[in-house]
Formats: structure tokens, C-alpha cells, sequence
């Protein structure tokens, strides 16, 4: 899912290839040195996505380049361009030997393509650079069984925000099951209030309310038991025509036809402030969201963020097969490895930076939670240790952390399940319509 364009609070969604944005940011081209990979220079390079969390990345770079014979020279490409000049170089000998990606459907061509190498075998000589992160969020760069990329950067689970006073004014508290919402729509639609703030003019916020209505009805993108959305994307095309799918579905559709977003949803959005104005003025009572909610509204709205923005998980639906503790979202940013580096040693001993304290505390610095198991010790330095440490809580506990479906296919897909969200929303399409558009999806 894509993220609204904020600094230094950016987001980990993609580019063209991941619904992605503009950020600011420049740097080296990694194309100006022809010879990057093979030449034997004693380099490594390190491409990563242009914006203000490359100041973390430099300071790494400095760190490793202190220690190291082998120097990595890190090269920075604007965030509107990069998974297009990534996707340029990655099978030439411009390629970088280290680069930043989304896993998932992010790497998955390149892994089919044979342009990666498989981590394996340095986890076996350093077992940190998996056992040092939390493994819901490190399997999302697992591609057939192999670790494809080490967690870099930050977390983004989606949340379900409201406003505590709107909330307190009509008598309720955050909804704990489907049930209690259902009946918070109705008291709040009774009182004039819209009960839900969506931005569905981006498309990209309604997608979250069926990734977690597939998770809590089928199940979770288990590796070893996979559920609906897994089998899917594995090419069972099967699984969106299930009992469980149209459950989801008309969940949905029950929560649309109840008045749930109000009328005009399909003409506002995240991006240019609406969804989150909505919330914080009052005028709307929750908010279906990404973590990076709350520094969207610390810069728009700081008195709300301050004292009358809360925060807690999706609900639970009963008879559903997901754990009413699973989150879905933005998993993490990861590094993968190009298999034709010359320095695979040193690039080993650069991954293990990012499970340093360093790394977690430059991370927290910038706004961003890191998903190592050393994060809990630095939370109280966060600029909201509170807010923090609940994210990381959420994530650790997670039996299961769904990337965001339009990050997990491939990226041919992400229009594609982007319409086929507004059409069903909006009535465009019914459960036949919508099953039919997502069985064309392209999953390899």
C-alpha cells in the first residue's frame, strides 16, 4: 500500500512498481560506474531509495567503511525513479551488489530470474541475521523456502485509529469485535458523526479493510500452512471463489450498505489531508490506517495527536480462522544481495549492521521502529516511546504479518486489485465481479 509524502516520516511503499511516491532525495547513479561488480575494486555498492532516512544509511556506510578493507559506497536514486533504473541495471554489470526492496512480490521476479543470491548460507555462518529480527516480519523476503533479504529501516503495521473524544461524546468505546463496530456505526451515524474517515480517492486505503477481513475470516499468508490469500498468490486462483472469500466480502459490503464511510468517500483522500482532517476535526470517529497515521497528524493536527488520538488493532470476527492477533500492512524494507557480487564476505559483515545498536537507534531517530529483537531496549528514546512501544508489542506478538496484497504480488498487479477494491466498495462490481478480477491477476 502506498504512504502519504511526509518528511522525515517516509513511508516504505514502492514506486511505479509498489504504488509509489516522490520523495525527495538524490544521490550517485549507479549506472556511472560501468564496472561496480566485476571490476575488483575492493567496493561494494549499496543502492538504496533517495529520501531523508538516507542519513541512517550514510552513517552505516561510514561505520562498516571504518572496519572493512572491502569499502561499500552507498548510491541514492529519487524515490519516483527508482524501482524503474533498479529494474534497469539489475542484470547488468551496473547492478548493485546490496539494494533496497519491499520483498515479496517486490524481489520475487528477480529471484525467478536467478538475480539473487539466496541468504542461506550466511545465515548459517552468522545465525543472527535471521534470529536478531522478528520472523513474521523476516519472512516476508522468504521466496520458495530461502531467505531472499535482512529487515532494514522500519515497521508500518496497519491500525485502527479513532478519536477519543468523538468516541467518549457518543457513549462508546474501540470496537473488540466486528459486532461492537457494526453497532458504533449506527450510534454514530445517529448522532451525524461519519463513523469511518476513508480516503478512497487513493484507492490504496480501502485494500485495507479486505486485507484484514480475508486475514480474520481465512486465515493468515502462512509459510508452511498457507491460507486464502497465500494459496492465491501462489497461483491457486481457486481460493478467491471460496466460502471463506465471499464471507469477507460481504462483511464488507454489510459495513458500506450500513452508512459506515458515508457518501463521498471516493472523493477524498489520504494523500492531500482529507481522511486524517476528518478525524482529528471531528467530523468522522475512526480511521482504518498505517502506523505513520500518527506523525501525519502530529504535522497536521498536534494538539489531536497529542491528547485525543487513539490507537488500538483491528477487531475480531467471530468463527473466523485468522488469530485475532495477526496485523497486516508494511512489513519492513529489506536488503537483498545481487548473486553476481564479487564480495559476498563483506557484504555478509555489512548486513550485520543492521541488527547493531547503532541501527536501532539512528532507525528510531528518524521516526522509524525497527524490527530487531534489540529494539525494545532503545524504545524509551523514541520520539513516542508509548506509541512505539505499542507498535512493536503488536508486531512481536503477531503469529502472522500480511504484506500489504498490492506489495505481495507482483507489480503488474497493483492497478488491477486497486480497481478491483473500488468497484466493489462503490457497487461497480458484485462478488462475482470481484472474485472474476482477482482471479486475473498475474501471480508470477
Amino acid at each position: 500500500m502506498q504512504r502519504p509524502i511526509r518528511l522525515p516520516h517516509l513511508l516504505a511503499g514502492g514506486t511505479a512498481l509498489l504504488l509509489g511516491l516522490t520523495l525527495a532525495g538524490c544521490g550517485s547513479d549507479p549506472g556511472a560506474d560501468a564496472e561496480a561488480v566485476d571490476s575488483g575494486t575492493g567496493e561494494i555498492h549499496v543502492l538504496v531509495y533517495g529520501d531523508a532516512a538516507n542519513k541512517v544509511e550514510k552513517q552505516l556506510v561510514e561505520t562498516f567503511n571504518k572496519t572493512s578493507e572491502v569499502k561499500a559506497v552507498l548510491d541514492t536514486i529519487p524515490g519516483a525513479d527508482y524501482q524503474q533504473k533498479l529494474q534497469t541495471v539489475i542484470n547488468t554489470k551496473q547492478a548493485p551488489d546490496v539494494f533496497f526492496n519491499w520483498g515479496g512480490g517486490s524481489i520475487k521476479p528477480f529471484v525467478d530470474a536467478g538475480l539473487l543470491m539466496p541468504l542461506d548460507d550466511m545465515i548459517v555462518q552468522d545465525p543472527g541475521l535471521k534470529a536478531n529480527f522478528l520472523q513474521s516480519v523476516f519472512n516476508t523476503a522468504v521466496i520458495d523456502g530461502k531467505a531472499y533479504g535482512v529487515p532494514m529501516r522500519g515497521t508500518q503495521p496497519v491500525l485502527l485509529f479513532h478519536n477519543k473524544k468523538v468516541l467518549a461524546d457518543a457513549g462508546l468505546t474501540p470496537p473488540r469485535t466486528w459486532s461492537e463496530l457494526l453497532d458504533a456505526v449506527r450510534t454514530l451515524k445517529a448522532k451525524g458523526v461519519t463513523p469511518i474517515a476513508l480516503g478512497g480517492g487513493d484507492q490504496w486505503p480501502t485494500l485495507m479493510w479486505f486485507e484484514y477481513l480475508y486475514d480474520r475470516i481465512a486465515g493468515p499468508s502462512g509459510l508452511t500452512d498457507p491460507g486464502l490469500f497465500q494459496k492465491a498468490l501462489n497461483g491457486n486462483r481457486d481460493a478467491w471463489a471460496g466460502d471463506d472469500s465471499r464471507k469477507a466480502l460481504r462483511l464488507i459490503r454489510q459495513l458500506v450498505d450500513a452508512g459506515a464511510f458515508g457518501t463521498s468517500y471516493d472523493s477524498v483522500k489520504f494523500t492531500d489531508g482529507g481522511s486524517p482532517a476528518l478525524l482529528a476535526h471531528g467530523r468522522a470517529a475512526f480511521e482504518l490506517m498505517g502506523s505513520w497515521e500518527y506523525s501525519t497528524q502530529q504535522d497536521a493536527a498536534p494538539e489531536f495527536a497529542a491528547s485525543d488520538l487513539g490507537y488500538g488493532s483491528f477487531p475480531t470476527v467471530p468463527g473466523g480462522k485468522g488469530d485475532p492477533k495477526n496485523v497486516v500492512g508494511n512489513t519492513n524494507n529489506f536488503y537483498s544481495v545481487a548473486k553476481r557480487t564479487k564480495h559476498p564476505a563483506a557484504v555478509a559483515e555489512f548486513l550485520k549492521l543492521q541488527y547493531s545498536d547503532e541501527f536501532v537507534q539512528a532507525q528510531l531517530g528518524v521516526g522509524n521502529l525497527p524490527t530487531t529483537t534489540n529494539t525494545p531496549k532503545f524504545l524509551a528514546t523514541a520520539p513516542n516511546p508509548a506509541y512505539s512501544t505499542y507498535q512493536f508489542d503488536l508486531v512481536r506478538a503477531a503469529p502472522s504479518f500480511e504484506l500489504s496484497w498490492d506489495q505481495a504480488y507482483p507489480p503488474a498487479a497493483s492497478t488491477p486489485i486497486h480497481r478491483a477494491v473500488q468497484d466493489f466498495f462503490a457497487g461497480r462490481i458484485d462478488e462475482n465481479g470481484f472474485v472474476k478480477a482477482m482471479q486475473a491477476l498475474p501471480t508470477g
